[in-house]
């Protein structure tokens, strides 16, 4: 028998954008399928001005502690393995004022997707401790602030 997914999530606006569009539903490693569905929003925003795109995943971030908060509430589970908005912050984060080529998109992903399944500190810090909206939304943003020094550092030798 197939899994039955929550039919909220394709009429409720907001489990819409905390499950990514829907990527949050893949069976397996909705995080990875999170991360993935934000490479076409970083595709989209990098035409625009560095002050656009800070501004925008800004309003990603802030906006995601009341998304994935009441999101995470209504579903009566805290961070819901399903809830992917917090990757497609932290990848923007991981993106910022990084070229828009295939090797630094994969080099993105790859990055973002290590510090946020491993979890170093202060990463875990945040994870354990901090709740709702705010404690699902850190500790990606964190992984994401780890990943965007590597890409700089990466950027700055390679290009």
């Amino acid at each position: 028998m197939q899994k039955q997914h929550n039919p909220k999530v394709w009429s409720n606006p907001v489990h819409f954008l905390a499950f990514g569009f829907g990527s949050g539903l893949a069976p397996k490693a909705p995080g990875t399928f999170g991360t993935l569905a934000a490479i076409p929003v970083f595709f989209g925003l990098s035409f625009l001005s560095i002050w656009a795109y800070l501004l925008i995943t800004a309003a990603v971030c802030i906006c995601g502690i009341w998304i994935c908060g009441k999101t995470s509430k209504d579903m009566g589970v805290h961070d819901h393995s399903g809830i992917v908005w917090d990757e497609i912050a932290g990848y923007l984060i991981t993106m910022i004022y990084i070229p828009n080529k295939l090797w630094c998109i994969a080099l993105g992903f790859a990055l973002f997707r290590f510090f946020d399944i491993l979890k170093p500190w202060p990463i875990s810090f945040l994870d354990k401790k901090i709740e709702g909206g705010l404690g699902i939304m850190l500790d990606d943003i964190a992984a994401g602030i780890f990943s965007l020094v590597i890409m700089q550092i990466t950027i700055k030798i390679f290009l």
